[in-house]
């Protein structure tokens, strides 16, 4: 999640310099950011009860579906903002230093991080405990660090940034991802993904989420979003998106198939609510079908969504362009805008059919609002700034 000017590199070729953006990715990176938002929200509205204890906000009504249309925007969603960034850090690291590559991802990534923390999480708990209308606690419990949920949404950037100094440590080292095809690689990913997901949660049952002050991860996924990134690195080298496939057959194909895989890991999440046993088969085979489920769904969807925007949405636009400007502050902010507005709307007697959508277009249009207006404040400033010191000297 970069803004640097996109460079196109073939391994095999002679290195050339594209200074134009990638305006299918930048547009592909603002609908995952907006999907984002689409789980959040969902989490306010879920009727399992799997997100009333930790969420900023549980609306007591609630909305079934809203769990099914989570779980396929779970699969999707970061692994391919990770992939995305793992395209634009060979981009990011050309003709810089590794300091200055680590400094330019420090202040991308980390100086939000720690200035979100100090605020956006005591913020969170504010919000929390007022929609429920809980008497606020003692000071120290607002950190991050005294939070059972520790580093909530923002978990994304520290483990962004480790991934970019694993990227830069092999870069420097001189470990090339290794001279395979993008058919080998992605099947590799599935296949290593798969065991090591299935392994880490069906075998050893190190499920759920290790927290830390500094870093928190999916321990099942972790391994995944780390082969995504590289993958994006690979495409980047291989110089993947060069020229647009003439054929559609594979698309139309996976299109036309693409929703077996993803109903049975549907099925496969859901039948802990519906079977006693907690597992329909064994836990353990229950298990191997929801990872693999997952892996071939998400094989779909990832080729589905990069073929998509690529074919179709390489394009851009004064809307694109903001909504693109504006795409990783509004992952910063919007689950704390999601706090202010669907407390808002706990008190208004709205079905929770209508309450969703409306606070899907008030999370994300008043965060995008948010930082364009930032954005323009702090230019003002700047300029007047510069202004005055013209006149000072």
């Amino acid at each position: 999640m970069t803004d640097e000017k996109t460079i196109t590199t073939d391994s095999s070729k002679k290195t050339s310099t594209n200074r134009k953006r990638i305006h299918w990715m930048d547009n592909l990176r603002t609908i995952m950011i907006l999907l984002v938002v689409l789980y959040h929200v969902g989490g306010v509205y879920e009727g399992a009860g799997l997100w009333g204890w930790f969420w900023i906000v549980d609306d007591p009504d609630t909305i079934s579906w809203v769990g099914i249309v989570g779980i396929v925007i779970d699969i999707i969603v970061m692994p391919t903002i990770f992939f995305i960034s793992g395209y634009l850090a060979p981009a990011s690291l050309k003709n810089k230093t590794g300091l200055e590559f680590l400094k330019g991802k420090f202040k991308r990534l980390m100086v939000p991080w720690v200035i979100a923390v100090l605020t956006l999480i005591p913020l969170y708990k504010v919000i929390f405990l007022y929609s429920r209308g809980l008497p606020q606690e003692h000071w120290t419990t607002y950190s991050h660090i005294t939070n059972p949920n520790s580093q909530n949404w923002l978990w994304f950037l520290p483990v962004l940034f480790t991934f970019n100094m694993l990227y830069l440590l092999f870069t420097k080292a001189k470990i090339r991802i290794p001279n395979i095809s993008l058919k080998g690689a992605v099947l590799g990913t599935f296949l290593i993904g798969f065991v090591y997901s299935l392994s880490i949660g069906g075998i050893l049952g190190f499920r759920s989420w290790t927290l830390t002050p500094l870093i928190d991860f999916e321990n099942e996924r972790l391994l995944l979003y780390f082969m995504a990134f590289l993958l994006g690195v690979l495409c980047f080298r291989q110089n993947v998106f060069a020229e647009k496939p003439k054929s559609k057959t594979l698309y139309t194909v996976v299109n036309s198939i693409a929703w077996i895989p993803i109903t049975v890991h549907i099925f496969a999440r859901l039948i802990p609510f519906f079977v006693p046993e907690g597992f329909l088969i064994s836990p353990l085979v229950d298990r191997l079908i929801w990872w693999l489920s997952f892996y071939l769904s998400l094989l779909c969807l990832l080729y589905l969504l990069v073929e998509t925007f690529w074919r179709y949405f390489d394009k851009t636009g004064s809307i694109w362009s903001e909504l693109n400007r504006n795409s990783y502050s509004v992952y910063i902010i919007h689950v704390i805008v999601i706090g202010i507005f669907g407390t808002l709307l706990l008190n208004l007697n709205l079905p929770a059919l209508v309450k969703y959508p409306v606070l899907i277009v008030l999370t994300y249009l008043g965060s995008n609002w948010l930082i364009s207006s930032y954005r323009k404040v702090s230019a003002e400033f700047k300029k007047l700034f510069i202004e005055w010191r013209k006149l000072a000297l």
